[in-house]
């Protein structure tokens, strides 16, 4: 067994394991039920997949040079895909674009109520 063969198998691992976690990103988007559970399973395996995909084409390409850009494109991905994680749960709370059943703790609520006490004045 040779380093080319060991490369390729790391990489045909983190290929498989991250289309498996944008598999499991994609079953979650249908399954589940209200929008904050969805938006979860949309951000969290998404990011980790493509960084195994991102790992795996680094792997296969052997060019130095490249992993600067996956790198750069792995963390683009890292910043904003949280923030705006963020700014669709803000805003499907405050247009009640959610199952309030599903909360086991809702510490907004004081603070959206504080803000939109402010606002009235």
């Amino acid at each position: 067994m040779n380093w080319h063969t060991v490369l390729d198998v790391v990489s045909l691992v983190c290929l498989v394991t991250g289309a498996f976690m944008s598999l499991a990103a994609a079953v979650g988007l249908v399954r589940f039920p209200d929008l904050l559970s969805r938006m979860h399973a949309g951000t969290k395996p998404q990011v980790f997949g493509l960084l195994l995909l991102l790992t795996a084409v680094a792997l296969q390409s052997g060019e130095p040079r490249m992993i600067p850009l996956l790198v750069l494109a792995w963390i683009f991905q890292l910043l904003t895909v949280p923030v705006s994680a963020h700014m669709v749960g803000r805003a499907a709370y405050r247009s009640k674009h959610l199952h309030e059943e599903n909360l086991v703790t809702d510490e907004l609520r004081d603070v959206v109520a504080r803000a939109g006490d402010e606002e009235s004045r």
